[in-house]
């Protein structure tokens, strides 16, 4: 990796995703987000940070020119409440992740990353808390979640076929529930784990010790900490691992056992609150990590509880900040 291109950089997983390059030495980084470098999760001086639409195929040519790497993070997305209510925003991705494989291949990239989701599973897989863990077939039959499930399915695909037909060798991971600090914490597009921080600093800044849980707080789910998402993504790049592989932890934990770890850190117990009418997505979705310790002989396994402590501080302190700024 002599020089190489992160699409999304402005975004959670790209933020850390161009720091963790950095700290591997990586010669020339280019960064590259739709949004204003002022809304950016982080920003480093010492990269090529851009502001571009890459829904257009003449933006994506322009950032990827000279580039040997790609890792294309950038989408349109968010929590169960965006894109259970957003499903053609979510859809319009495609022209990123279109555009982007055309511009690498034009370009003679040597190698291409595709950033896809747990939503690709087929939703009967998905139907009780107590779900089996998700293998990497069980994408097929297909019924992933509408709309964004959909378009990460589609281009996996896309990409699969982009090696296949022209040679730009492909990899992609499916991510499942990143989370940490440095990320969206409010305004409607936070994961659950964000989220819930949020509400238990909320809490305890506020003294008002109530939380509103979306859901029966019976849904399962496992979350994987952004370390360990950035060290799946750089060793499946490495590997010659071209079929989709979960990027996630198996630690599987209803909602309200992932109150009950937020509460032990702020040391709080609160009243819960269920919203039963809320968007909750699949009822169980766990990683099956069989495939991935094959392959690239490691998984995630960083625990929640000690990924949530370092969500829990960086998200308190927002909060806090927010509420003495008015």
């Amino acid at each position: 990796m002599q020089h190489v291109l992160v699409t999304g950089a402005g975004g959670f997983i790209g933020g850390h995703l161009v720091r963790r390059l950095r700290e591997e030495g990586v010669g020339r980084i280019r960064a590259v987000d739709c949004k204003p470098k002022d809304e950016w999760y982080q920003v480093f001086d010492d990269v090529e940070n851009v502001q571009a639409d890459l829904q257009l195929l003449d933006a994506c040519r322009d950032v990827t020119e000279g580039v040997d790497t790609v890792f294309n993070l950038a989408a349109d997305m968010g929590g169960m409440g965006f894109i259970e209510n957003n499903k053609a925003l979510c859809m319009l991705s495609v022209l990123v992740s279109t555009h982007m494989l055309v511009a690498a291949r034009d370009a003679g990239v040597e190698r291409f990353f595709y950033s896809s989701s747990a939503c690709v599973y087929a939703a009967d897989k998905q139907s009780t808390p107590e779900v089996r863990p998700l293998r990497e077939s069980d994408a097929y039959p297909a019924d992933p979640e509408d709309g964004y499930g959909w378009e990460k399915l589609f281009s996996e695909r896309m990409a699969r076929h982009f090696y296949e037909d022209f040679g730009l060798e492909t990899r992609v991971a499916r991510y499942h529930n990143i989370y940490g600090p440095l990320g969206t914490w409010r305004g409607g597009r936070e994961k659950a784990p964000a989220a819930i921080c949020r509400k238990v600093a909320t809490a305890v800044l506020t003294g008002d010790h109530t939380i509103e849980i979306w859901g029966d707080g019976q849904q399962t789910r496992s979350f994987t900490y952004i370390d360990d998402c950035l060290e799946g993504t750089l060793r499946l790049m490495a590997s010659d691992v071209r079929e989709p592989i979960n990027v996630g932890s198996d630690q599987l934990v209803t909602i309200d056992q992932l109150v009950d770890i937020v509460e032990d850190i702020a040391g709080v117990k609160l009243e819960r609150r269920y919203k039963l009418d809320a968007p909750q997505g699949v009822r169980g979705r766990n990683s099956d990590n069989t495939l991935i310790r094959e392959r690239l002989g490691w998984a995630p396994s960083i625990s929640l509880e000690d990924g949530l402590a370092a969500t829990y501080a960086w998200v308190y302190d927002q909060v806090a900040a927010t509420m003495q700024h008015g």
